[in-house]
């Protein structure tokens, strides 16, 4: 679209407040069917390039594009010559003039993708770094806004490792007034520092309230929202051979229930029953972890959509007032 400034969505702080409620009602609203593919790429030509395995965020962004009327070119991990040492500006400069948006995952240093994004014509997608997943974010909000009608006020538990989900996930939510975000996470496997501080920063800002402990211990009831990944993140490996026992009393069963009998559960998959959480819960009536799935094709075409300037963030709300305090 000429004339429209080029998007990158590297991380969530990449986002306005505003950029982030249209994409997650834009999403919310193609997951309600109150919004139908209106062609939006039927000029473009999108770059899926995974250098890391996928199944829902390629799929989604490959089946999202071409429902938007775009057209695909995929790259696999061997296919670049970034592989014979051409530097990530190049590769971003020539692919900018072949492509319309690029969605690429590395598990990697975002820095790299900051490479690709230093032109001012092909668009760039993070769809996974090692720090950060912020596509996962915002199809979390899109499940959350479908499910519960609203993301303000709404209390989450999130338990198991301060990953790159949980990363993007604390970004997202503390911007919005009310939530409450407890993380429980294993000693030694936190939130990495930098993204603790900004979403305590912003909680403080917005009126959230952010928190992580290391332990189980006196978990908060009445939580909407419990959250798991799974323990061996794609890309990573974990240096202590002993990592298990330290992660085993964050396995989500349904005792967790027993304080928060009203709460949904979400994954972002793939799940590993058995270890981050047993088959009764990610496969019980609480369970919408799957709905959660189907929603990266909706969140990815309104990310799309806002990257080629269909989607104009001032048509986005703002920020309702906090919600009440409960009793």
């Amino acid at each position: 679209m000429s004339g429209t400034a080029v998007r990158h969505l590297i991380s969530i702080n990449d986002l306005t407040d505003a950029d982030l409620r249209a994409i997650v009602e834009r999403g919310a609203a193609f997951s309600a069917g109150e919004a139908r593919p209106a062609g939006a790429l039927a000029q473009d030509i999108v770059g899926v390039y995974f250098a890391k395995t996928s199944t829902r965020t390629r799929t989604a962004f490959s089946s999202g594009a071409l429902r938007l009327g775009g057209r695909l070119v995929s790259y696999g991990p061997g296919d670049l010559q970034l592989n014979t040492g051409e530097t990530t500006e190049d590769t971003g400069r020539v692919m900018s003039r072949m492509l319309d948006v690029l969605v690429a995952r590395t598990a990697g240093d975002p820095a790299e993708l900051r490479g690709w994004a230093s032109q001012d014509r092909m668009s760039v997608v993070n769809a996974m770094t090692a720090d950060e997943h912020p596509t996962q974010a915002l199809t979390d909000l899109t499940t959350l806004l479908g499910h519960f009608g609203r993301v303000e006020g709404l209390r989450v538990l999130y338990v198991g490792e301060g990953n790159n989900t949980a990363s993007a996930l604390a970004l997202a939510l503390t911007r919005f007034p009310g939530v409450e975000l407890d993380l429980r996470t294993p000693p030694g496997y936190g939130l990495e520092a930098p993204f603790a501080a900004r979403a305590s920063e912003q909680a403080a800002a917005s009126g959230a309230v952010f928190r992580e402990r290391h332990d189980m211990d006196d978990l908060p009831a009445g939580r909407d929202v419990i959250y798991t990944t799974r323990w061996q993140t794609t890309g990573t490996t974990k240096p202590d051979p002993d990592w298990r026992t330290l992660f085993a009393p964050f396995q989500v069963t349904p005792a967790l229930w027993e304080h928060s009998p009203k709460a949904v559960f979400m994954h972002d998959l793939p799940a590993h029953r058995g270890d981050e959480v047993v088959a009764e819960v990610l496969d019980g009536p609480a369970s919408i972890a799957f709905e959660q799935a189907e929603n990266k094709m909706h969140s990815a075409m309104a990310v799309l959509e806002w990257c080629r300037g269909a989607l104009a963030p001032e048509a986005a709300p703002s920020a309702p007032a906090a919600p009440a305090a409960r009793p």
